[in-house]
């Protein structure tokens, strides 16, 4: 049977990459891995669009892969030609949010508001009894950073609650 060890990237695409740069490297404290720019891709008949844009603009960025654990990443593509504006978050069914996780919540509030990072939701426990807080990236990409307590249901579950409610197998 497959086996998922881990999740291994986010990938977002945003027209301000300085900005967003800024906020995930200087703000967040997280620091690039991979920055691939377009002259990599040169020749390349399998990436004709980025091949092309080697020719024209080799030292633009391509991707970037922040890392924001060991082997996992946040990665960032600038704007493509002809995509479409960004869309409001929850106003659209598909992607929601994704959270980070901390040992210790209060200070990691407290760097994050020492670094101008706006504050949506304080830290809180949730029903799953895990501290949450929610903050957002330059381009209105919320996320939640938080921190497991012994009682979170992340480990617990409550699977056998459900189904003894609902009768689910």
């Amino acid at each position: 049977r497959m086996k998922f060890n881990e999740v291994m990237h986010l990938s977002f695409y945003t027209d301000q990459m300085d900005a967003m740069r800024d906020f995930y490297e200087n703000k967040l404290g997280l620091k690039p891995k991979i920055i691939m720019r377009y002259g990599a891709y040169k020749g390349n008949e399998k990436r004709k669009a980025w091949a092309d844009r080697a020719e024209t603009d080799p030292e633009g960025i391509a991707y970037i892969f922040i890392e924001i654990a060991p082997g996992q990443f946040l990665e960032l593509f600038p704007k493509a030609e002809g995509q479409k504006e960004y869309i409001e978050p929850n106003t659209h069914l598909g992607y929601s949010h994704f959270a980070l996780m901390v040992d210790d919540i209060f200070e990691a509030h407290d760097e994050l508001v020492k670094a101008g990072v706006e504050i949506d939701i304080e830290p809180n426990k949730g029903q799953s009894q895990t501290w949450q807080m929610w903050i957002h990236d330059p381009d209105g990409n919320k996320f939640e950073i938080m921190q497991y307590t012994p009682d979170s249901l992340q480990f617990k579950g409550n699977i056998e609650e459900d189904e003894r409610i609902y009768g689910r197998h």
